[in-house]
């Protein structure tokens, strides 16, 4: 009996040196992934201009992820402007948000 016992333990202990081996693989591909989607955004950032979000109407009244979605675009009342990089997360937003606000772009 105490054999039985002795070759589950080993056969567990293997079972867990395999996962953590395979999860460690994961996570050095999921950070390479990272790098080079990091660099290809800084990148880009570089290559493209910003744009000018100006706030035309009220978040009272709008739904809770709208106001937050203002805020996050750096504005507090009616008439604020904020200038942004024109990035994809930055567009997502303006999307969210398109009746209460304008866009324009700015050139250098």
């Amino acid at each position: 009996m105490a054999a039985a016992a002795t070759k589950t333990a080993a056969t567990k202990t293997a079972a867990t040196t395999k996962t953590a081996a395979t999860k460690s693989a994961a996570t050095k591909t999921a950070a390479a992934k990272t790098a080079t989607t990091k660099s290809a955004a800084k990148s880009s950032a570089k290559a493209t201009g910003t744009v000018k979000v100006t706030q035309v109407r009220s978040g009272i009244g709008t739904k809770p992820k709208h106001r937050g979605t203002l805020r996050a675009l750096g504005l507090r009342g009616i008439g604020q402007s904020n200038d942004l990089p024109d990035r994809p997360e930055i567009r997502g937003m303006i999307a969210r948000v398109p009746h209460l606000i304008t866009v324009e772009e700015v050139t250098s």
